[in-house]
């Protein structure tokens, strides 16, 4: 977020924040409780539907399809009108496809129910990230970024110990009948709770929102000139390589650890759960450090990408193979793998022009999204196609190390901005 945005934050503490942090990670959570447990599922959805890795990872990337342009949308919106409608009614969607595919036949119409879940989500990720920055001055929005980023692996934590059991006992349909139930709590939470900041912030918001609707439309061609910003270069690069990783962990993290460590699916299932908390516990930590680094918020999202390559390298090594070690590798990867979004994404709310913050966190988000549909089936093709997991992790690996190199240096710069007293320049060194 820009210096006049940070600006109009009030400074006087406002207790109910932390309902708002509160119902926006929830939210996050449950609207993505369902998506998080596919990767879980892979053996009981495989054993049903005769599923191959590609398709699995096809699976994953389908919920991710829409938001390639919702995300654009979701960002105009967000700065048009009030958040509680625009995040309620999208986790309404969300709820309404799950609920509907609970009823799914197969491959095909499993596959068409997440591109509808997919629409819905397009607008939880900017305006959950929105709601909380409005409400948080900045010396503490880094950690309560983190905080609300945490809901997605918290979320995946809980789908990952009950998806798999509902699947296997009941059925894939029962599960996804349960992840409709979830999403619509989140709705309802996020709609009957979420207000607007009190004072001079709601003021300084409504006037935001007039003067977005009387802004006279910008070329496009004038809006993506936002992705040669320095600070939005940097977040593009480690955003479209992290969640590669993250989506690594995914498609491929419970087949791993039954096909190369012979652990039985409940082992394998409490090492993706750790995984997930350790992603919680990372969103919240490096953003907490975010907030306190003289170097810039980007700091820890460079350590998490090479703390990423480092992991994934180890992975591709025959110490992957010994369960112990896998399973430390990949609690390992939950904390950086996953939990980078946290200081990214505060990273990108503070580099984000005046009055267009939702706009430029719908641009990057949307970016990402091409990492994020065609990292999953590309992974699975990858194992597919060589019989193992060697050259996967290897891939991701070699891109996070290429990743922290090119980002490491001084050339990308980011422009001031305040926290609290004190002014840092945004990844100014990485």
């Amino acid at each position: 977020m820009s210096h006049h945005t940070a600006a109009r934050i009030a400074p006087a503490p406002l207790p109910y924040r932390w309902t708002i942090l509160g119902v926006a990670t929830f939210t996050q959570a449950a609207a993505c409780f369902f998506v998080q447990g596919i990767g879980a599922m892979a053996v009981p959805l495989q054993s049903a539907l005769g599923l191959s890795t590609t398709q699995l990872g096809l699976l994953l990337s389908a919920s991710q399809l829409v938001p390639l342009v919702g995300l654009l949308v979701a960002g105009e919106l967000l700065d048009r009108y009030d958040e509680r409608w625009v995040v309620g009614i999208g986790a309404g969607v969300v709820a309404a496809g799950l609920l509907g595919g609970s009823l799914a036949h197969g491959f095909a119409s499993l596959l068409t129910v997440l591109l509808v879940v997919g629409a819905g989500y397009s607008t939880i990720q900017p305006g959950g990230s929105k709601s909380v920055a409005a409400w948080f001055e900045p010396s503490r929005r880094g950690f309560a970024m983190g905080v609300r980023q945490a809901g997605l692996p918290l979320g995946g934590a809980v789908a990952v110990a009950v998806l798999p059991v509902v699947a296997t006992s009941v059925g894939w349909r029962a599960a996804v009948l349960v992840g409709g139930l979830v999403a619509l709590a989140g709705a309802a939470a996020f709609t009957a709770l979420y207000r607007r900041p009190p004072g001079a912030v709601a003021v300084d918001a409504a006037q935001d929102r007039a003067g977005a609707r009387r802004r006279p439309a910008v070329p496009a061609v004038d809006r993506w000139r936002l992705l040669r910003e320095p600070a939005i270069v940097k977040a593009l690069l480690s955003g479209t390589t992290m969640v590669s990783v993250h989506s690594g962990i995914g498609v491929l993290g419970a087949l791993y650890l039954h096909d190369v460590t012979s652990l039985g699916t409940g082992a394998a299932g409490a090492v993706l759960v750790a995984t997930q908390l350790a992603g919680m516990l990372g969103r919240i930590g490096l953003a907490a450090w975010s907030d306190r680094s003289r170097a810039g918020r980007y700091r820890p999202v460079l350590a998490s990408t090479v703390a990423a390559a480092l992991a994934l390298t180890a992975l591709a090594t025959p110490l992957g193979r010994h369960p112990l070690a896998a399973a430390a590798l990949f609690t390992w990867l939950g904390f950086f793998g996953i939990g980078w979004y946290g200081p990214w994404v505060a990273h990108l709310a503070e580099a984000a022009p005046a009055g267009r913050t939702g706009f430029a966190l719908g641009l990057v988000m949307a970016v990402n999204q091409v990492a994020v549909i065609l990292a999953p089936p590309a992974l699975g093709l990858l194992r597919d196609a060589t019989g193992g997991y060697t050259a996967a992790w290897t891939a991701l690996a070699v891109a996070a190390a290429a990743t922290a190199a090119a980002t490491a240096g001084r050339g990308l710069r980011a422009p001031a901005v305040t926290r609290g007293r004190r002014v840092t320049r945004l990844s100014a060194k990485g």
